[in-house]
């Protein structure tokens, strides 16, 4: 197991680790997974989903002919996003940090327990809120049948 620095970095990855790799390469840095849950549906995409809870990281994998890391989710309140340690930022702080790296793309929604999402469809990057509090930041790719990641 390898030492990942907590960076998100939308569209890219999370530290060392970039969208498109494999599990392998994943668990290379992150060891073994405290759990794993393997979701089909079906027309046969397959998502597998890795959860390092002690690190407070999801890592979820897609693909059909070739599952490679699509999405991470994060609650750990150490992570930084272009420098800055968001879980110390509050939604507006977080939306000006975007708009300043080049995502304008804003869309906002408020789910049936109170959790408030702050989407940048640009980055691909969602963050959700409770009572104000930012709780965790899930940011991916989209990944096509061949494991491949595909333009947005």
């Amino acid at each position: 197991m390898n030492k990942l620095t907590l960076e998100i970095k939308p569209k890219i990855g999370f530290g060392e680790l970039n969208f498109g790799e494999t599990s392998e390469n994943i668990i290379t840095y992150l060891g073994e997974a405290e759990e794993m849950e393997d979701i089909e549906d079906d027309d046969e995409f397959n998502t597998v989903i890795l959860n390092y809870s002690n690190q407070g990281i999801l890592a979820f994998f897609e693909g059909v002919e070739k599952s490679v890391l699509s999405c991470i989710e994060t609650e750990n309140e150490n992570v930084s996003l272009f420098g800055k340690m968001i879980f110390e930022m509050n939604e507006a702080e977080i939306t000006e940090l975007m708009k300043e790296n080049g995502f304008n793309e804003i869309e906002t929604g408020v789910d049936e327990d109170g959790e408030k999402r702050l989407s940048f469809d640009d980055a691909m990057t969602d963050f959700f809120f409770i009572d104000d509090e930012l709780v965790a930041v899930n940011w991916g790719v989209l990944i096509n049948d061949q494991g491949e990641i595909e333009e947005i």
